[in-house]
């Protein structure tokens, strides 16, 4: 088997949501969360960025999406229209209108009208304004509100009975003094002050209105607010005004809508709509007079309502009822906004801690969930099914859910039981089976969850309980239990603690699936063995079941025998622990330990920045890696037990070839403690997770880089072959262009050392060659500034600044400046075409081209000067040797 030595970023989980405001488009297929100051466009099927929008530093304050545009209020009143893109780009989109100080005050609310041309957006100091989002001005604006503008809604109709189908629109908005007022929008109706008005006032709600939502026959508008209430008013009365306007002219006869019903919800309700009469929902009945609303609000679900009825139809999404829930986890499960797709027959609820939950309302069932930000990632495991191996990544978060996502497609689901933060996780046998530890002294173990359709979940099959602190380490066994059971059965769990004891956990009776409304079994303790003086950090079994061992904050690792016997024939099960050795060398507490596969070896990663692999048979260290700058957190075995994978508190993951104890690759990807690291069954993928909220899945590229690799130098071979040929034949041309193509700067000075060497016959000739020359006078823009990049390199050395020295006075004779200047243009150009980049100029490269070619020339020339004064002496010691001895020679032979 070939060890692994390269390795590729395949996929990120990267943070997507932190706080803000959110859109999605109207087909459900995008979504605009808020990172920060940032706005992130995302593609919701496969969880992958698609683009982010150009931050002005500020964080944001509200926006709205249309089809073609994302429309952007920043906290520095700044108005700014993105144009959204086709395809994903990692460049930041630039905003294609930006108005500087579009309000007084922050906008905390705004909504794009049905036909996408305008824009309402509501500020803090009560000032409504209408722009017109692709020619950035004001059409209308409306004062008067109370206070902070809490909502906005638009209510747009087309009257089939008159002349040419003549639209109407009004803009409905809620503010802090509790009252709702209805504004004409009309071409008019921002020149005047009387248009400036309201034309209703709407008073019913004790607290702030929160959601504003009008029926598509313009008859029906709903309000729900803090006040516990959703308010159903009829808007019959504005319509007739509106049909017999040309009757009641002159009669200033104010007409407002009437309260036909008062919904009491029972909970803050920060979102209300709604629903489209023709709306499928299944298991109720469609008429079409039916007026159905839903609410979003403090208790973390949507409820379906029938506003005749006043009853609650069905709820999407699970109410907590756990009494043990503190009231600041409470709090952050609230529903802060809910939006309504059509399209799609869906219902999206974005919730505070940063969750956002795509509900069908066919099916009444969770379609796709997305996490927005996991805070600090501590420990993670790939989770197989019996269809498909590592299908789910399971995440213990700075969190008391767990996170368990798809891996295919980043769909998640928050798994709800523990009361305090999650610290560790384990698979079991063939990883169809989640055990995890807690801050609130439990473990529990998790099964999938038994459906018929395509949804999926996992759920708490089994509780672990009676540790004195918190459970900090488990293993699961990694065999299947008795043969009558199923193969898949796990039979025990360790629990290590902060009490400094390991618990022996009996999985007899857990069942592997699990089925709606059942009951956790609750687990019996079969041991409790105080194992060490100090915390337990790390437990692992051997893949025999055969032994533990457990790592801690002593420095030291032990080792146990594993006495197991299963409960059979009515007996009950029995268990025990054996100390059979200690392994001792670190120098700082012991983070992590593994069992090899294969292997009888042991190794641990400890505070000490090292990585220790030991010997079972006699429990002495055999190798001990070094290269960490920090300390070593998690440790896994690759490769059939021939290699090592670490990571640490350096955010680095490293891959160790055992036997020459050498790193063999570094992965980084992470910025802060690299805390979770889990490998794949095929040991082709690594998923190493960070307290920067980052999963990162790297993905085996070896073979992928040695077939590269291979057919480059092949590649390199037929080229070499080439440029042999084209000097055989005398086509300096192609030699050239090819020696340049394959950056070969040696071959090149070699082809112009020879021409200068052997110069043809022909006195005009610069280079020595009038072929070459012609070359020279004619390359391409970019070719002649590698070229002179070249040259430059040539010119440092005394050895060959002759050739340097020769190639640039030819340049300097054969091309126009402007031509020597035009070829950096060109060369930055190509570059920015290639990386996607914006075309620039290379007039920075040219002169740094010359301030490094002026001294080494000054030095040549002072050198060459140097040596010509010293010709000099040497015709003078000639001639003083000479004394007269020549010319008696030439009288004597006379």
């Amino acid at each position: 088997m070939k060890l692994k030595t390269a390795f590729k970023n395949a996929r990120s989980i990267a943070p997507l949501y932190t706080s803000g405001p959110v859109a999605v488009a109207q087909n459900g297929t995008r979504i605009v969360t808020c990172i920060e100051e940032t706005a992130l466009l995302t593609d919701v099927a496969t969880g992958e960025e698609i683009c982010r929008f150009a931050s002005d530093t500020e964080p944001i304050t509200s926006l709205s999406l249309s089809p073609k545009h994302l429309v952007v209020f920043t906290s520095a009143l700044a108005l700014r229209v993105f144009e959204l893109p086709s395809e994903p780009t990692k460049k930041p989109v630039q905003p294609i209108r930006a108005i500087p100080r579009a309000h007084e005050a922050p906008v905390h609310v705004c909504k794009i009208d049905p036909t996408n041309t305008y824009i309402a957006s509501g500020s803090a100091d009560g000032v409504v304004k209408v722009w017109d989002i692709l020619r950035g001005f004001i059409t209308h604006v409306f004062k008067g509100h109370g206070g902070v503008v809490s909502a906005l809604a638009f209510d747009f109709r087309v009257d089939p009975s008159s002349v040419g189908l003549q639209r109407s629109m009004r803009l409905i908005t809620g503010s802090v003094d509790t009252r709702v007022r209805i504004f004409e929008l009309t071409d008019g109706a921002s020149r005047t002050e009387g248009g400036q008005k309201p034309i209703a006032v709407l008073e019913g709600h004790d607290s702030v209105p929160r959601g504003l939502d009008v029926s598509q026959d313009g008859k029906w508008l709903v309000s729900g607010g803090r006040d516990s209430v959703v308010l159903v008013w009829d808007l019959s009365p504005m319509q007739k005004q509106t049909g017999s306007k040309a009757a009641t002219k002159g009669k200033n006869k104010a007409v407002t809508p009437t309260l036909a019903r008062t919904l009491p919800i029972l909970e803050r309700v920060e979102a209300v709509g709604l629903l489209h009469p023709d709306e499928d929902l299944a298991g109720s009945t469609s008429s079409s007079d039916q007026l159905r609303i839903y609410t979003g609000g403090e208790n973390g679900v949507v409820k379906i309502w029938d506003a005749r009825e006043g009853n609650v139809l069905f709820t999407l999404g699970a109410e907590q009822t756990d009494t043990k829930i503190s009231d600041e986890n409470e709090a952050q499960r609230q529903i802060v906004d809910v939006i309504y797709l059509p399209a799609t027959s869906s219902i999206i609820s974005v919730h505070a801690d940063q969750n956002i939950m795509f509900h069908s309302l066919s099916t009444k069932s969770l379609t796709r969930q997305l996490i927005g930000f996991n805070d600090e990632i501590v420990d993670a495991r790939l989770l197989s099914t019996q269809q498909k191996r590592d299908s789910y990544l399971a995440l213990a978060t700075n969190s008391s859910l767990l996170r368990v996502y798809s891996v295919s497609g980043f769909d998640a689901r928050l798994l709800e039981g523990h009361t305090e933060i999650v610290l560790c996780v384990d698979h079991g046998v063939n990883g169809t089976i989640l055990a995890s530890g807690s801050k609130d002294r439990s473990a529990r173990i998790w099964a999938p969850l038994q459906t018929d359709d395509e949804s999926w979940g996992y759920a708490c099959v089994a509780v672990c309980e009676g540790h004195a602190e918190s459970v900090g380490a488990i293993a699961l066994s990694r065999q299947a239990g008795t043969p009558e059971t199923t193969e898949t059965h796990p039979k025990f769990v360790f629990t290590g603690s902060q009490d400094r004891t390991i618990k022996l956990w009996d999985l007899g009776d857990v069942p592997l699936v699990s089925e709606a409304d059942t009951e956790p079994v609750k687990c019996k303790s079969l041991i409790t063995l105080k194992a060490h003086d100090k915390d337990i950090n790390a437990l692992d079994v051997s893949p025999n079941d055969r032994f533990l061992v457990s790592g801690s904050q002593d420095r030291t690792a032990n080792v146990y025998e594993i006495e197991y016997f299963s409960g059979t024939g009515g007996r009950a099960s029995r268990g025990g622990l054996k100390l059979v050795g200690t392994c001792k060398g670190h120098k700082r507490g012991v983070w992590t330990v593994k069992f090899g596969r294969a292997e009888r070896v042991l190794a641990t990663g400890s505070g000490d920045k090292t990585v220790k692999l030991w010997n079972l048979d006699d429990f002495t260290c055999v190798k001990t890696f070094e290269g960490h700058t920090n300390s070593v957190l998690r440790v896994d075995f690759l490769t059939a037990g021939m290699q090592l994978v670490s990571s640490g508190s350096d955010g680095l993951v490293k891959v160790w070839n055992i036997k020459d104890e050498e790193c063999a690759v570094t992965l980084d990807n992470h910025q802060d403690k690299v805390w979770a690291l889990t490998v794949s069954q095929d040991e082709t993928t690594i998923v190493s997770a960070a307290a920067d909220s980052v999963v990162t899945f790297w993905e085996d590229c070896t073979e992928a880089q040695e077939v590269e690799k291979e057919s480059k130098r092949a590649d390199l071979v037929l080229k070499e072959q080439d440029f042999l040929n084209y000097l055989e034949l005398n086509d300096y041309r192609r030699a050239i262009l090819l020696a340049i193509s394959m950056s070969q700067p040696g071959r090149l000075y070699n082809l112009f050392n020879d021409i200068r060497q052997s110069p043809d016959e022909s006195p005009v000739s610069i280079t020595g060659n009038l072929a070459v020359d012609e070359v020279i006078r004619t390359l391409a823009g970019s070719d002649l500034a590698k070229l002179l990049r070249y040259v430059r390199d040539w010119n440092a050395s005394a050895k060959t600044s002759t050739v340097a020295q020769g190639v640039l006075f030819a340049v300097m004779k054969l091309r126009a400046a402007d031509d020597v200047m035009g070829a950096f243009d060109e060369e930055v150009n190509e570059t920015a075409v290639m990386e996607g980049k914006e075309k620039g100029v290379g007039g920075t490269a040219l002169k740094e081209m010359v301030e490094a070619l002026i001294p080494y020339t000054e030095r040549h020339l002072a050198r060459m000067d140097r040596l010509v004064q010293e010709s000099y002496m040497i015709d003078y010691v000639l001639a003083e040797m000479d004394d007269g001895l020549f010319e008696e020679g030439m009288l004597l032979d006379e």
